[in-house]
């Protein structure tokens, strides 16, 4: 039945908002990394072997699984926060946004730790190639941590600026991981994983630095007649 003119819309009362919906997806994909490390701890870890192996060509299959194996629970469990909250601030840019940013630090992110992997790679062994094996979250969280910083000076969006500085005050000191110095801790996949979020995060805000292109020029079009 139509509506009479004049009268305002109803609202729809099964759509949820916006930001629960991104809050139940972030929570959907933790919950995923628990149940999977669960398994993986009941079988032995066996599928901790699946990981990103830099260089190998059956080592390309881990860019896929990589993120979503992590070595023990206390892996899983440092992992945990930051996801959820980094996460979460990601989906307020728009769901499909997080979906995009996330395919492209997760892909390009991967690729990057699978050219890199074995540099400055820790060999106990003197004169031997050490193949190394990277897996968990952290290469995510950096892409996310990454893009959450940079993208509000793409969009000169002034909340997605705040979000942006409060993100660095807040976890700034984290972006220390992308250097080497800890042995069995994957600094290549935190730099790999900050550099595809700075990538996802300029691609993704084509849309607003169009329009200001398009504001400029019709400025200085102006300006001229």
């Amino acid at each position: 039945m139509s509506r009479p003119s004049g009268y305002p819309a109803v609202p729809d009362p099964k759509k949820r908002p916006g930001w629960m919906v991104g809050g139940l997806t972030v929570v959907s994909f933790v919950v995923l990394l628990w149940v999977i490390e669960l398994w993986d701890s009941l079988t032995n870890h066996r599928l901790d072997n699946n990981g990103i192996r830099p260089l190998e060509t059956d080592g390309l299959w881990g860019i896929l699984v990589a993120p979503l194996l992590h070595a023990n629970w206390d892996h899983l469990i440092a992992n945990t926060v930051p996801a959820l909250v980094l996460g979460f601030l990601m989906t307020l840019a728009g769901l499909s946004r997080f979906i995009f940013a996330t395919a492209i630090v997760w892909i390009l992110g991967g690729l990057g730790t699978w050219l890199i992997g074995n540099v400055g790679a820790h060999c106990p062994y003197v004169g031997v190639h050490c193949e190394t094996n990277h897996i968990g979250a952290s290469g995510l969280i950096f892409g996310w941590l990454a893009f959450l910083i940079v993208f509000g000076f793409f969009t000169r969006k002034l909340w997605e600026v705040v979000v942006g500085v409060i993100v660095l005050f807040i976890y700034g000191g984290v972006l220390l991981g992308v250097l080497p110095g800890t042995p069995g801790v994957s600094w290549q996949g935190h730099l790999c994983g900050a550099i595809a979020g700075v990538v996802a995060a300029y691609v993704l805000s084509g849309p607003e630095r169009k329009a200001r292109e398009r504001k400029t020029a019709i400025r200085s079009s102006n300006l001229k007649t």
